[in-house]
């Protein structure tokens, strides 16, 4: 069985199809064509020879492929069948790039440089995978359901390998925060599971952020402007006075540890105008502390502008080092996987979240394992080939030790 022809062949496949996630959505899932995508991944395990294969009410796949080695942890494998709603992800067009040499690689209207990502030294001479400049290529997270139907297959036409039960589910609407909303843990009925969605190949996670959203709807009073002395409130510009009140903790000037606030949305005029922004921190007591803050702002801001400012602060999911720390046989389970496969592990926290750390509070301890991906949520989106392998490797050696 040829690994590298049959994940990349998945790959391919995969991205052809639009799975965009809606955060604006009141349905689960957010978006129809996640429906539809379910029905090819549950055929796909069909064409595999895997067991028990059903769409669930909610849109989730799960499959199982019996073990033959029933002394073995039954164990759990999930990837998110959404992508971003935060860039184009229709129509894409794959750039597959042999041999790569370290140039340069133009796409359209832009360029993938290793100035601006040194990360390409590290791949002279392996086949990527980047867009054609204006979609994201969907790697987050259809690498890694590719990765998981190619590991499966290779087990179910290896029964030589001893194993135990194993199970695949993949999840919708992950990147608008509802991944495992619905998702049945008992029913799934794993030891423990990892999600097959980090970054570049040796990536091994198991901190995250603690997570809120915030959305802040600010009203203002609009008279005529030759008028206004005294009276009008212009909301955009209380907006801006709000978010300068901010302290000055970004995605930008940020990284490790550190926590920040992120400015995803502002829209409004002088009458009203809604910001959403997002509260991370990897400390609890810090995360508190942010919401806090905004609290705080929100308050000064009511007083001055007679109470006009509304807040709610919705939190998202939280640290599963909570929950891992007790539990670290799981993380050296995957740190020997890599190991066997001549990886070395790159331990580093997750600066965002996966399906796996609400997991880990349902239940259902769950790290989470590098695709092999670079630069997601957009048109600078990559992956190397020979580490989707690798990935597929490591899915393997988890399952077989």
């Amino acid at each position: 069985m040829n690994i590298e022809k049959i994940v990349l062949n998945n790959f391919l496949n995969l991205i052809k199809i639009d799975t965009t996630s809606d955060e604006h959505s009141k349905t689960f899932p957010s978006t129809k064509t996640q429906l539809e995508f379910a029905k090819v991944l549950a055929k796909k395990c069909e064409e595999i020879g895997l067991e028990n294969i059903y769409i669930d009410k909610n849109g989730y796949v799960l499959a199982s492929l019996s073990g033959t080695d029933k002394s073995k942890p039954t164990i759990g494998f999930l990837s998110h069948m959404d992508t971003s709603p935060e860039f184009k992800g229709t129509d894409i067009k794959p750039n597959i790039i042999k041999n790569y040499t370290g140039e340069d690689i133009n796409l359209k209207g832009i360029t993938l440089s290793k100035n601006d990502f040194p990360s390409l030294n590290n791949y002279i001479g392996k086949t990527l995978i980047t867009t054609d400049g204006t979609t994201l290529l969907g790697a987050d997270d259809k690498a890694g359901i590719s990765e998981i139907l190619t590991a499966f297959e290779y087990l179910k036409n290896n029964k030589d390998l001893k194993y135990g039960d194993i199970k695949l589910a993949f999840t919708p609407d992950e990147e608008v925060g509802n991944g495992v909303s619905h998702f049945d843990v008992k029913s799934f009925n794993c030891a423990f599971a990892y999600t097959i969605d980090g970054g570049k190949i040796g990536d091994l996670n198991f901190e995250n952020f603690n997570a809120a959203s915030v959305s802040i709807e600010i009203k203002g009073k609009n008279v005529h402007t030759g008028y206004a002395t005294d009276i009008m409130i212009n909301s955009s510009m209380v907006a801006n006075e709000l978010i300068s009140m901010l302290p000055n903790k970004t995605p930008t000037n940020t990284k490790d540890y550190e926590g920040f606030f992120h400015l995803c949305d502002i829209n409004g005029n002088v009458e009203k105008t809604n910001l959403s922004l997002l509260i991370r921190d990897f400390d609890k007591e810090e995360f508190e502390n942010k919401k806090e803050i905004i609290k705080d702002i929100v308050s000064k801001l009511n007083k001055k502008y007679n109470n006009n400012i509304k807040l709610v602060i919705k939190d998202s999911y939280c640290n599963m080092y909570e929950i891992l720390k007790d539990k670290m046989y799981i993380v050296d389970r995957a740190k020997e996987a890599m190991q066997k496969a001549d990886i070395k592990p790159q331990i580093s926290p997750i600066r965002g979240g996966t399906d796996g750390a609400r997991l880990s509070f349902m239940g259902l301890a769950c790290p989470n394992i590098f695709t092999g991906g670079h630069n997601f949520h957009g048109p600078y989106e990559y992956i190397c080939l020979e580490s989707m392998v690798k990935a597929v490797e490591v899915i393997i050696n988890i399952a077989i030790l």
